[in-house]
Formats: C-alpha cells, sequence, structure tokens
C-alpha cells in the first residue's frame, strides 16, 4: 500500500508583489478556474504521484473582525501557499518537483521574501512547509497510478459487456465474468491495459501511525483526572464565551462572490480554501489545538475508507494553523457545488463543524460548542464565503471522477480479480459496469 502525504509551503510575499504574482500564476491557467496541466511554469500532469496542488494568496479580509473582542487587530503578512496531495513521502516528491519544474517554482517563489536564485530549491521548500494540524484523505493507500488504471479498466468493461434490451448485462453471469476475464487477460498481455500490483507498504509508515494510534489515547486517558476535576470550570467558561462572543454573520459583497464563482464547477469536483482568526483567549486556543489533534486521529484511524463521518464527497482535506496559532486555514477538495457541500455538511454533521469551526472569530452562536451554529444556515453560509479565498491555480490528476467514481472502480476491480463469486455477486458486480 502507498499512504498519502500532503505539503504545504507557506512564505511571506515582498511589499508590493501580490499583483505581479497574481499576473504569474494567471498564465498557468487556461481561463480563470482551469489549469492547463501542462503549463509552462509547473506542468502538473507530468507528476503521476500528485493527486491535486494549488497556489493560494493568503490575504485575509476578516483579519479586523477581531476588533470585536476589544483586541486589536494584528499586521499579519499576505502568504503565498503551494498545497499538493501525493502519493509517497512529500520530501521525495519535492525532489521531484525541483528537478523537473525548478526554474517555474523559481520565479513564482522569488516574489517571496527571503528567497533568492542562490537558494537550494528543494530544502527552502521543506523549511516553509507547515504541517497540517489535521488533515483527511479519503482513501489512505490508493495512489494516482490505481485511480487512472482502474478508471480505463471500467471503460474497457463497459464497452465488451454483451447487453441486452434496456443496456443490462445479458447471459450467463458466470460466463460473462469469465470472458471478461479472459479479454482483461488477454489486454494486459498485450500491453494496451495495465493493473499494477500495490507497492509494499513502507514499515516506517507503519510503526509511525502504530504510534500514533497508541499514544493519542493514553496521553488523553492520563489527562482524564484533571479534565475530570476541571469540568464545572471548562463548562462555566465555554458557556460564559458562547453567550458573549459577537457574530459576523453578514452576506459578503456582490463583487466578492462572483470572483469565487467565476473559479468553480469547471469539473465535478471543486476547491476551498479559507482562512480566519481564532477566537482570542487561551481558552479558544487551547480548545482548537486538542480539537484538531482528535480530528486527525479520527481522520487517520477511523475515517479512512471513503468517508468523514457520513460525508462521502472529500477527497483530501487539512486545517492548518499559521501565525503562532493565532489563525487557522481550512483547504479541501470535494465533490458537487459549494452549496451542495456545505448542505451536506450541515445536514449530516453540523454538530462536527462546530467542534472546530465555533473557535473563530464571527462564527454564528452555538450551544454547549455543538449545537445551533451551523445549524443556521443562512448565517453559516455567509460566515465561510466572508472567510473563502480565492484559488489562483488548482490542479486535479483525474477530472470528471468523484470520490464515489474511485470508489465504485476500485469494486469493479476487486470483482473481476476476486478468485470466485456466486451467481447473485457477478449480478451485482455487473450492475456496476
Amino acid at each position: 500500500m502507498t499512504p498519502q502525504s500532503s505539503f504545504m509551503v507557506v512564505a511571506p510575499l515582498l511589499p508590493g508583489k501580490v499583483a505581479a504574482l497574481r499576473t504569474l500564476l494567471a498564465t498557468m491557467n487556461h481561463c480563470p478556474g482551469s489549469v492547463n496541466p501542462d503549463n509552462a511554469l509547473v506542468p502538473f500532469g507530468r507528476f503521476d504521484r500528485l493527486h491535486f496542488a494549488r497556489f493560494v494568496i493568503l490575504e485575509d479580509v476578516t483579519a479586523g473582525d477581531i476588533a470585536l473582542y476589544g483586541v486589536k487587530p494584528a499586521d499579519f503578512p499576505v502568504y503565498l501557499a503551494f498545497l499538493g496531495d501525493c502519493d509517497g513521502s512529500k520530501q521525495a516528491f519535492i525532489d521531484d518537483l525541483v528537478r523537473r519544474a525548478g526554474e517555474g517554482l523559481r520565479s513564482i517563489f522569488s516574489h517571496c521574501e527571503g528567497f533568492d536564485s542562490g537558494s537550494k530549491l528543494a530544502a527552502w521548500m521543506l523549511e516553509h512547509d507547515k504541517p497540517a494540524a489535521a488533515a483527511y484523505v479519503n482513501w489512505i493507500g490508493r495512489p494516482v497510478r490505481q485511480i487512472v488504471e482502474e478508471r480505463a479498466l471500467r471503460h474497457f468493461l463497459s464497452a465488451n459487456v454483451p447487453r441486452g434490451a434496456g443496456g443490462r448485462a445479458n447471459g450467463d453471469p458466470q460466463s460473462i465474468r469469465k470472458h471478461l476475464r479472459d479479454l482483461v487477460e488477454a489486454e494486459r498481455s498485450a500491453g494496451r491495459l495495465s493493473l499494477t500490483d500495490p507497492e509494499p507498504t513502507p514499515l516506517g509508515w507503519q510503526v509511525r501511525e502504530w504510534l500514533h494510534a497508541v499514544w493519542v489515547p493514553l496521553v488523553l486517558l492520563a489527562a482524564l483526572p484533571l479534565m475530570i476535576v476541571a469540568l464545572p470550570f471548562l463548562a462555566w467558561k465555554l458557556r460564559r464565551l458562547e453567550t458573549t462572543d459577537p457574530e459576523v454573520v453578514y452576506r459578503p459583497p456582490e463583487a466578492q462572490l462572483a470572483k469565487l464563482r467565476v473559479l468553480e464547477d469547471y469539473d465535478v469536483t471543486n476547491q476551498f480554501t479559507a482562512l480566519g482568526s481564532v477566537k482570542p483567549g487561551r481558552f479558544r486556543r487551547y480548545a482548537v489545538i486538542v480539537l484538531l489533534l482528535l480530528l486527525d486521529y479520527s481522520c487517520r484511524h477511523i475515517y479512512n475508507r471513503g468517508h468523514l463521518t457520513r460525508v462521502q464527497t472529500i477527497h483530501f482535506a487539512r486545517w492548518v494553523l499559521l501565525d503562532d496559532k493565532q489563525r487557522l486555514m481550512f483547504a479541501s477538495n470535494y465533490d458537487g457545488s459549494l452549496d451542495s457541500y456545505m448542505d451536506d455538511f450541515i445536514n449530516k454533521v453540523a454538530w462536527g463543524l462546530n467542534l472546530v469551526f465555533s473557535n473563530g472569530v464571527g462564527y454564528p452562536r452555538t450551544s454547549w460548542l455543538v449545537v445551533e451554529g451551523a445549524r443556521n444556515e443562512q448565517h453559516f453560509k455567509n460566515y465561510l464565503r466572508r472567510h473563502e479565498l480565492p484559488t489562483e491555480v488548482w490542479y486535479k490528476a483525474y477530472p470528471g471522477l468523484t470520490a464515489f467514481d474511485l470508489a465504485t472502480n476500485t469494486r469493479i476491480r476487486e470483482g473481476l480479480e476476486a478468485s470466485s463469486a456466486t451467481d447473485e455477486q457477478v449480478r451485482e458486480w455487473l450492475k456496476l459496469l
């Protein structure tokens, strides 16, 4: 199994360079929101271990909201962020990226503070890599190569199924399956179809995951007595803050919404990037740190096979704390429109949204951390849109495929490669084609 990694290179921009950088990044697109995978700067389409990537300028238009708490807004720099999700280690991928797209990356990062032409690019990128406080992978261990091969397999099988009236498979199910298996074997022998065996799971990754799976519950168990003692105070503090924290939930200006909408719906999958301040005070800071730790644990060890709680439309997502944990950035790659994406979360896991995002300045008011909040649908949607940032460049390695498609294609391959199957199992398998 090939595990996935993520990277996020973050660096402050030089004064006066934002407009020039936006112009340069725009040359990587066919049009706003639609990347050219073979662009001259970073030809993403030539990297067969890259799932998603994006360049986004982190310019926070909501930073002044914290003044509602009587806190002077910080003078945060404008950052460039380069995000990616890849197969294998991020260091190996960045080394490959630098070898093959170093010149383009240098021209982009030349707009950043502390970068010069003599910098060792890979080392500079890793030095500026910002690890996620929590990260979600739809299906840990499904590499790009497998996705591409299983898409081709599905197309081939669908084109060769003998069909009757209504387009359904026609004939004895076992005979059809044997016929299709023979055709696939012939295509593989001729080199026209590939089904690569999984790579061995790296031992180091297995050890790290096992240790992480064990130490987090142990730490929580050790802290349990203290948490029980502190619970009455924490509950009082939480309710006191929840009843006094200001909301900032007005609809964003139409011009801001228009800039965001023009970048959406070029594919069945969309991107989302948002940035906002964490509410002031140690209570909120420690709350978001602990809750992101628990979220990361759940994503790594529980929700790693096609769904995040009840939501099945997310490919990759991450939560990143910035500026000494004063701000939180969220980035995701999801299927469908943004409205359907937000509705999916509101209807299925509004409590989960509240746990983390209610610690952000201006979030719709919650009760006991999990009640209300995102349930106030329009306020929640306004809040997200206010904090959303336009993504300058966004790449997806397998356009046209949803997370549901990826799961279906894997089931098709598993059904084909199974040593045996009952007639009923084959009929259900054929329905997938």
